[in-house]
């Protein structure tokens, strides 16, 4: 019998569309469980529905600017809590109650870290004590921590229930410089705290096309090191066979290459669809049939795709024998790629000596060594490499996310 999904919460004082970092984090993991067929529901006090498979349940009093919470935090300010407060504390526990009744998993981002709404904190510290619902404490900031909020914090509670590890109760920090800070608080240099990186969808920040966002997926494009795009149509003075061996030397130093021929056979010359053959036998002489796509198998490429796949790759890899201009040559450089074109005049001729050429005698071996050195010593490639391979969302999904709802 197959084991049921947790059913989650994730709770905030608001949600989008609120602008904000911690409103877009708790989006994006409510999208990524909902992705992956997950019942999820967003609870905050302010907010509206974003994604049909989303509920979206407001408890106006969640919201750290609510008038009954904003009479309250003045008084907390001042280090009173009265009534007001405590009246405030049991109707917010009642009404988590409810929200909670068809979740097992409960994450609450800031809730147990900061003091813009400690009702809402000590309603959830009730609500930890059941047994029925999993409590995760997602901490992007820490209110003793900041020097800002000094004079508003006060020695008892409710205050200190944000410096207190609470019992039945992962917690959860987007940094290892936020876990140092959260293990001192709490006065535990070995305490259990997990740490999980907030993160970035390079296809939603780069906003590409449906066919992009598909062979991002597909042929995954991130865990290429390098992507190299070669733009050209199918013909023999394209050179494209020595783009092949290039891909294959670098395989064999240990990278991890991926190379996207984006155009078909050329159109006027009949001989093009034999040549394509060749390319063909090439790709698996070399055992490359993961390594280098010919995209126009896929269907079109249309300029705005086209377009993605300069944004997303991290070179040009452009061996044409002969050229009149050589457009590539531009499109790479507003997209900010590394160049790697045969030594030719028109070639020089736009990009000076801003290209790294290479000669007919060169073998692809050492065409190779010169790729793998230049982008071992560009840091914008460097750190691309690290950001897709660490912070991109599916990643950090698939190897931290999940597994904390699952206890």
């Amino acid at each position: 019998m197959a084991t049921r999904k947790p059913r989650i919460a994730i709770l905030h004082y608001a949600s989008p569309p609120i602008i904000g970092g911690v409103e877009a984090t708790m989006a994006k993991h409510a999208l990524l469980f909902a992705e992956r067929g997950y019942a999820v529901k967003i609870i905050a006090g302010r907010g509206g529905t974003f994604d049909a498979r989303i509920p979206v349940e407001i408890i106006a009093d969640a919201d750290s600017q609510a008038p009954r919470v904003s009479v309250v935090n003045v008084e907390l300010a001042q280090g009173i809590v009265s009534e007001k407060f405590h009246a405030l504390v049991r109707e917010l526990t009642q009404a988590l109650e409810s929200a909670l009744e068809d979740c097992d998993v409960l994450i609450a981002h800031n809730i147990l870290s900061l003091h813009k709404n400690l009702a809402l904190t000590a309603a959830l510290k009730n609500i930890s004590a059941s047994p029925r619902i999993r409590l995760i404490a997602w901490c992007h900031d820490f209110a003793w921590n900041d020097p800002q909020y000094a004079d508003q914090l006060y020695p008892g509670f409710p205050w200190d229930l944000l410096k207190q590890a609470w019992s039945a109760t992962s917690y959860v920090v987007v940094s290892d410089a936020r876990k140092m800070e959260l293990a001192e608080l709490w006065g535990k240099v070995d305490a259990e705290i997990s740490v999980v990186p907030s993160g970035i969808d390079p296809r939603e920040f780069f906003g590409v096309t449906e066919d992009a966002a598909r062979w991002v997926r597909d042929f995954k494009f991130f865990d290429a090191a390098p992507l190299l795009i070669l733009p050209a149509r199918l013909t023999r003075r394209k050179n494209i066979e020595r783009a092949i061996e290039i891909v294959a030397a670098l395989r064999d130093q240990g990278s991890n290459p991926l190379l996207l021929v984006t155009g078909p056979p050329g159109a006027h010359n009949p001989t093009n669809i034999a040549y394509l053959k060749k390319l063909r036998e090439l790709r698996k002489e070399f055992k490359l049939e993961d390594a280098v796509i010919f995209l126009h198998e896929l269907g079109s490429v249309s300029d705005e795709t086209m377009r993605d796949l300069y944004w997303l790759a991290d070179a040009l890899l452009f061996p044409s024998e002969r050229e009149g201009f050589g457009i590539p040559i531009l499109e790479a450089a507003l997209a900010r790629l590394p160049i790697f074109c045969m030594d030719r005049p028109v070639f020089r001729e736009s990009a000076h000596q801003n290209a790294h050429y290479f000669s007919d005698e060169q073998t692809p071996n050492e065409i190779a060594v010169l790729i793998g050195d230049v982008l071992a010593k560009d840091s914008a490639y460097q750190l691309k490499k690290r950001v897709v391979k660490r912070y991109d969302w599916e990643n950090i999904f698939t190897e931290s996310i999940e597994s904390l709802v699952w206890g």
